[in-house]
């Protein structure tokens, strides 16, 4: 309760309130938060270690993993330790420079793997609908571009939703109602009308999400129109595990990161807490069950493992 009735300060920046109005909540989302942290590091750490390592591993959808996983790995690290740290202090402020940072670069990471989701949904969709071809279409220096594409994509989003949401006056309001800074609570401390912002906001959310959403959609379809043609069992049962995985992250990413705009301004504590758990579950939850949904059916991937411990093993004997 001290940290609860303790006085906010805010010296040079922002108050982070995260989940200060639920105080016996805290102590357990800070056991919790720190497991699925360390889960989150290790799980994507591995996948790109092995997708380095193991010549197997050396394709495009590979490539593309081990980016989604570098980009897990810094979405969470953007937020993460700072809530730990808040959650553990009686001051819970963020400097105005630190708050700029983290909404530029959390924002940034989320709009990168919007897009980076769509151009894994494209890989997929060569590599069951033209396989021949496959080769020849995903070679590595197209693979290299897109992936550019979606992190260039993403951040130039980020730098222009950044710059508007910290042109607009405070009048001092300074205490942001989440546990690290983005734009639609940002937009709640403005104390002018900000509906030019949400208008660019949701456009924004057109041009980052929908789209890639219709272009998810529009490879799926297609997917599913080819692997039904396909007389293998074991082969379509393959192609769907594969595709299977990467529609259930796409589902969880999408689905979460939407319904939070549905809490972009609660009015009650009810709502408050909602939408601090939905930005809990897209910030934290979704990076660290990627590389478990991505490796739990993937026989490549555990084969990489295998290798990797036995090699590690003999290593191991030979000093012995």
């Amino acid at each position: 309760m001290r940290r609860f009735n303790t006085t906010f300060h805010h010296p040079t920046g922002f108050v982070l309130m995260g989940f200060s109005e639920w105080p016996r909540l805290e102590m357990i989302l800070f056991v919790a938060i720190s497991i699925f942290y360390i889960m989150t590091l290790l799980g994507n750490s591995a996948i790109i270690i092995l997708s380095r390592l193991d010549p197997r591993l050396h394709t495009p959808m590979y490539f593309f993993l081990a980016n989604l996983s570098f980009l897990d790995l810094c979405y969470t690290t953007s937020t993460v330790p700072q809530m730990l740290v808040n959650i553990q202090s009686a001051r819970r402020s963020i400097s105005y420079v630190g708050c700029v940072a983290q909404l530029f670069i959390f924002l940034g990471l989320g709009s990168t793997e919007c897009v980076l989701l769509s151009v894994m949904a494209f890989d997929r969709y060569v590599a069951i609908c033209r396989p021949l071809h496959y080769t020849v279409i995903m070679h590595s220096r197209l693979c290299q571009q897109l992936a550019a594409v979606a992190w260039v994509t993403g951040f130039s989003n980020s730098l222009v939703q950044t710059v508007l949401t910290f042109l607009l006056p405070r009048c001092g309001q300074y205490r942001v109602e989440n546990f690290f800074c983005e734009v639609p609570a940002m937009l709640q401390l403005s104390c002018i009308d900000t509906w030019i912002n949400e208008v660019e906001m949701y456009a924004a959310v057109v041009i980052i999400k929908v789209i890639p959403v219709g272009l998810i959609l529009f490879s799926y379809i297609n997917i599913v129109r080819a692997v039904v043609r396909i007389q293998s069992s074991e082969s379509r049962k393959k192609a769907f595990n594969t595709c299977g995985s990467h529609l259930l992250v796409v589902i969880m990413f999408y689905g979460s990161a939407i319904s939070g705009y549905a809490y972009m301004a609660p009015k009650s504590s009810s709502a408050k807490l909602k939408g601090k758990l939905l930005a809990l579950f897209y910030g934290l939850i979704t990076p660290m069950l990627n590389p478990l949904i991505y490796t739990l059916r993937n026989k490549d991937v555990k084969g990489a493992v295998k290798k990797l411990l036995g090699r590690e093993q003999e290593q191991g004997w030979n000093m012995a």
